[in-house]
């Protein structure tokens, strides 16, 4: 486990994920038989290393990323971006199965070598496509295989929160997320996100117009030293989707760290339909049907009367939805062991990456452009 000493790689991947499927016995395959893990800590810092290995009482740590590679049975990748792709280059060439944070790569050249590379070694390779196993969006992927919304129309999306810029309060995201020469910004970050989100949801991504801004231009790090935000903080897309039946649909998704929540949730996404709507959370899912939507009067004159959060009724979840990061990492297990792609891979995440490049030429350009189809 690769970067495990950040903090996706440590909240998420291990605390969330490995060791509780570790600590469970591991992950039952179909035949009811069990396969467990064991992790290998890698880092660059020793003594945080050795920290958190006493502290969750795993064995094996090291410094020393070629020789864990080497003695791995999969590699897990979620140290920097600009040195992944020599990380999953090295790991896939021995015959090691990749499981990687996202973006795979900071250029579409590079994401889609990698995903030659996969082609190539015909190892089992998974990118983290999380936000898909979260309770609210498996909810609202329900409905859209249920026909709940009828012909889907469009797609709303909000996304974001305040993050502090470091001076009188300390930031809650490290600080190179805004220096572009690091890597940073929301575009590079969060467009790969939508991407499958989208995918997942809707259909394929055509095309996107976008605008990206950096709102605050001076922030101050872990240090509390003053430096420059070179990378944008917030990103405003338009996409246009076609759906698996051929339907065009629109969306929008709004993304910043300059902004204050007024929503029940982080992330939210509205999909309206002719016959229905839903609002999916992280958690939660509200949808309202046709028959049960109320017809609003226009009249600025008088105040507003109806109750219109309370219109819409709850989605149940109707199964026990564990934490999405530990659930893809159960379904990528029993892909490894019974030797078979898993469904999203490095391909999927190329196309991740290929909207980022696209959304931040769209902003530079200020046009629309379609996204061509990855041919490896």
């Amino acid at each position: 486990m690769n970067g495990v000493t950040g903090r996706m790689g440590y909240r998420q991947h291990l605390v969330r994920s490995i060791l509780p499927i570790r600590d469970q016995g591991g992950v039952t395959l179909p035949d009811g038989s069990r396969v467990q893990v064991e992790p290998v800590l890698v880092g660059r810092n020793a003594d945080k290393l050795k920290e958190l290995a006493t502290l969750h009482d795993v064995e094996h740590w090291t410094t020393d990323l070629d020789t864990a590679i080497g003695d791995a049975d999969i590699v897990f990748d979620a140290a920097m971006t600009n040195l992944r792709p020599a990380t999953l280059s090295k790991a896939m060439r021995q015959g090691k199965h990749v499981y990687t944070e996202k973006p795979t790569a900071e250029t579409l050249a590079e994401a889609i070598e990698l995903a030659r590379l996969q082609a190539e070694t015909g190892v089992t390779v998974g990118v983290v496509h999380d936000k898909l196993y979260l309770p609210g969006l498996v909810k609202l992927r329900r409905l859209v295989d249920e026909g709940f919304f009828g012909r889907i129309l469009s797609l709303r999306g909000e996304f974001g929160y305040w993050v502090f810029e470091g001076d009188s309060q300390a930031a809650q995201r490290p600080s190179w997320n805004y220096r572009k020469e690091d890597g940073g910004g929301m575009t590079t970050d969060m467009f790969c996100h939508w991407n499958y989100v989208l995918e997942g949801i809707l259909g394929q991504v055509k095309t996107v117009t976008a605008k990206t801004v950096t709102h605050i231009p001076t922030r101050w790090d872990e240090s509390g030293k003053e430096y420059a935000a070179t990378a944008d903080d917030a990103a405003y897309g338009i996409f246009d989707v076609t759906t698996p039946g051929g339907d065009d649909v629109v969306a929008q998704i709004n993304s910043s760290w300059a902004v204050r929540v007024f929503r029940d949730e982080l992330v939210e996404f509205q999909v309206d339909g002719t016959h229905g709507s839903a609002v999916a959370g992280l958690r939660e899912c509200r949808a309202q049907h046709r028959s049960h939507t109320p017809k609003p009067v226009w009249n600025p004159d008088l105040p507003v009367t109806e109750p219109f959060r309370d219109q819409w009724l709850d989605v149940p979840a109707n199964a026990d939805l564990d934490n999405g990061f530990k659930l893809q990492w159960e379904e990528f297990l029993r892909d490894v062991v019974a030797g078979r792609p898993h469904r999203y891979d490095l391909l999927s995440a190329a196309r991740g990456v290929q909207l980022a490049e696209l959304g931040l030429q769209s902003s530079a350009e200020g046009r629309r452009l379609d996204i061509p189809e990855i041919v490896l």
